[in-house]
């Protein structure tokens, strides 16, 4: 095998054939479901660093083949966030400023183009290159492919002044202020959410629920996916965990994932910051409990905010004008996406949580969750309008 690695890396052929073989590998991972995002993300979790910048070398030389007016803009946006861009002139290079010898790109590029053939097939959640601007495809089992809203669905404006307000909430010392700047934040998510919900009705020419793909990663993969799971609940949408992927699918209407990714990414950072901020632990006998006190603490704090986010949920449906139209409302748009899930995840198996052992660790998170919590949500924004 070196022998024949040591023949190739002598060969100037052997740069183009093998992206061109990539690129390939790439247009099947589209083909199978997977998205930019999702797929680095799962090149660095099987593989290494040296892969992973390969596969994003790759992504740019695949995505050349498309024109702009047909790539998603959800896509594009992907594209940016993992820097999917053409770097080199001319045919790929195997000594490149970010490579090492030319013997181990080809070993690298061997072995990511193994893992991109053997990649599972997922449901698509959105057009992929070349098919942005047909319609929605559909699936050998005759299941739609949901797609990513336009961006004109959801308020820049606000959600600006959510991130804004999540990032004070993540770096304030002080829980109660933490409180305070969350619960503004759901105040104005949860207000963005029914606005939208009262309009498709009202002109019925509603969005229909899209998906999402939000990364759940070790260590601690369990109680993170719990915890997203509790925030979609919260905000209408359904969290499908795949474990061995290390991602959720989100299935909701797009104001509402908009709603979840964000919350759960602030909540994440939060309960995070405060597990740390609790310390280590020991036993009687000097043995480290501090993965069992972590594993309780996460589980305790997703489980205390899944709590909290219903109940502001509710309330905010308790203000709103009009209720009575705006329950039926609200009923048919948990209906579509509970069809949604039905028809993508047709198999679907609720799974068993780990019992946790640590009573120490649950009852601090729990307290965390308290601290982090959406309850005075009222209280603090009053009774002002949406933005």
């Amino acid at each position: 095998m070196e022998s024949r690695i040591a023949a190739l890396a002598a060969d100037p052929r052997t740069g183009p054939a093998l992206m061109a073989r990539l690129e390939r590998g790439v247009t099947i991972a589209w083909e199978r479901g997977w998205q930019p995002a999702d797929l680095v993300r799962y090149v660095a979790r099987c593989l290494a660093s040296p892969h992973q910048r390969l596969a994003v070398d790759a992504i740019a030389s695949e995505i050349r083949a498309y024109p702009p007016s047909t790539v998603d803009d959800h896509w594009r946006g992907q594209l940016a966030a993992i820097g999917a861009k053409v770097w080199w002139h001319g045919p790929y290079p195997l000594d490149g400023p970010s490579h090492g010898e030319r013997t181990d790109v080809i070993t690298c590029a061997l072995e990511l183009l193994e893992l991109l053939l053997a990649l599972p097939r997922l449901v698509p959640i959105g057009p992929r290159p070349g098919t942005a601007n047909a319609a929605h495809a559909t699936t050998g089992a005759g299941v739609r492919a949901l797609g990513r809203p336009p961006l004109g669905q959801v308020d820049e404006r606000m959600l600006g002044k959510v991130r804004a307000l999540l990032a004070k909430a993540e770096s304030t010392e002080f829980p109660e202020e933490a409180e305070a700047l969350s619960a503004r934040a759901q105040e104005l998510m949860a207000r963005h959410s029914i606005d939208h919900a009262l309009l498709d009705a009202e002109s019925g020419t509603g969005s229909e629920p899209a998906g999402r793909r939000i990364p759940v990663e070790n260590p601690y993969d369990g109680p993170k996916a719990a915890l997203l799971t509790v925030v979609a609940d919260a905000n209408r949408c359904r969290a499908v965990w795949h474990r061995e992927l290390g991602f959720s699918t989100v299935l909701g209407f797009p104001a509402d994932l908009t709603a979840v990714e964000m919350l759960f990414t602030s909540l994440l950072v939060q309960g995070t910051t405060a597990m740390v901020h609790a310390g280590t632990r020991r036993d009687a006998a000097g043995r480290s409990r501090t993965r069992s006190f972590r594993h309780a603490f996460l589980n305790a704090y997703a489980a205390r905010i899944g709590e909290r986010l219903r109940e502001a949920a509710d309330r905010a449906a308790a203000d709103t004008a009009g209720r009575d139209a705006l329950l039926p409302v609200l009923a048919a748009r948990d209906q579509a996406v509970d069809d949604a899930v039905a028809a993508m995840f047709p198999n679907l198996i609720q799974g068993r949580t780990r019992s946790v052992t640590n009573h120490e660790g649950w009852a601090a998170g729990r307290a965390a969750a308290d601290m982090a919590s959406l309850s005075a949500r009222s209280e603090v924004a009053g009774r002002q309008g949406p933005p």
